[in-house]
């Protein structure tokens, strides 16, 4: 049954996809994903996948929505070249942030959830969204995984014995948890408040971080700010210094690199998941997911349980 799976990269997700494939012994299908000058995207496989099981990997990281739309092209096309099983791996998904209703505010997760079913996946794979809660806006089989077995491995190296792992805002205390039990230490929770997609407001940590070395960890990084906002608390409430962040997610959008640079971090551990043009260096790097994500499928495939690679419930 081996010879029956099929492994297809998204333009989003090329070099893990590369990665996944290698693991799994196979040659990642060749596509076309041109953009003509109205800014429509086209698909076209350059191989069949008449009765194969495929794996169709693509993040719908920024700019989200043209991966989303290529993700759904792949799918359609996949489907007309008469592919026995889709399914889509989403390494990271775009707009799971927007989840709860607030006034008149639009749902954007429910909203991407509905588009992403247009695609008729037969199965789900996603690495630590948002929130678990996640997939109960999806009706089709979701198998959602967790990078933080991986990350909690990579920072291990780097934490003396009187670190604490610090989730920097309420959202984050059940993934820190997982990690402290991983790591075998104490845990502490900033209280946060957003004030806009770029300023947060932190107002005091609960636990205890004095002279101790932090663990920041959380789903995503995004502008920084929460970071920023989490490091001045814990250096109020005496924690030692520099700090290391974990993040399965890394986008660093608009000057997110330069605010990291300004503050005490020593590093920055994130998972490989989102493309960017951002290299590794003395303070960035990357942790592949790509040994994950090959698990995940080759046990799809062969139907294996997938229970130890999920997110714990």
């Amino acid at each position: 049954m081996a010879d029956l799976m099929t492994v297809i990269a998204g333009p989003a997700s090329i070099d893990l996809g590369v990665e996944v494939s290698a693991l799994l012994r196979v040659q990642p299908a060749a596509h076309r994903c041109q953009r003509f000058p109205d800014g429509e995207s086209q698909v076209d496989l350059c191989e069949s996948v008449r009765g194969r099981d495929v794996y169709l990997l693509q993040s719908t990281s920024p700019p989200v929505e043209q991966h989303l739309m290529e993700l759904l092209l792949l799918a359609d096309a996949c489907r007309r070249a008469g592919s026995d099983r889709l399914t889509a791996v989403i390494p990271y998904l775009g707009y799971a942030r927007q989840e709860r209703r607030t006034g008149r505010r639009s749902v954007g997760a429910r909203v991407v959830a509905d588009v992403i079913e247009t695609g008729h996946f037969d199965r789900l794979m996603l690495i630590d969204a948002h929130t678990p809660s996640i997939e109960g806006f999806f009706d089709v089989p979701i198998d959602h995984l967790t990078a933080v077995p991986v990350l909690a491995h990579a920072a291990q190296r780097y934490l003396p014995d009187h670190a604490v792992v610090v989730a920097p805002d309420l959202g984050a205390v059940k993934r820190a948890r997982e990690y402290a039990r991983l790591l075998h230490l104490p845990l502490a929770v900033v209280h946060k408040a957003r004030l806009s997609g770029e300023e947060v407001e932190a107002h005091g940590v609960i636990g205890d971080v004095a002279s101790r070395v932090p663990l920041i960890v959380d789903d995503m990084l995004s502008t920084g700010a929460t970071i920023e906002a989490a490091v001045g608390a814990l250096r109020a409430a005496g924690a030692l210094e520099p700090v290391t962040v974990a993040v399965s997610h890394a986008l660093l959008v608009g000057d997110a690199r330069e605010r990291l640079r300004r503050l005490p971090v020593a590093r920055v551990l994130a998972g490989n998941t989102v493309r960017t043009e951002h290299e590794a260096d003395g303070q960035l790097e990357f942790i592949s997911v790509a040994p994950l994500i090959a698990a995940a499928i080759r046990r799809d495939h062969f139907d294996e349980s997938l229970a130890d690679l999920r997110v714990p419930t």
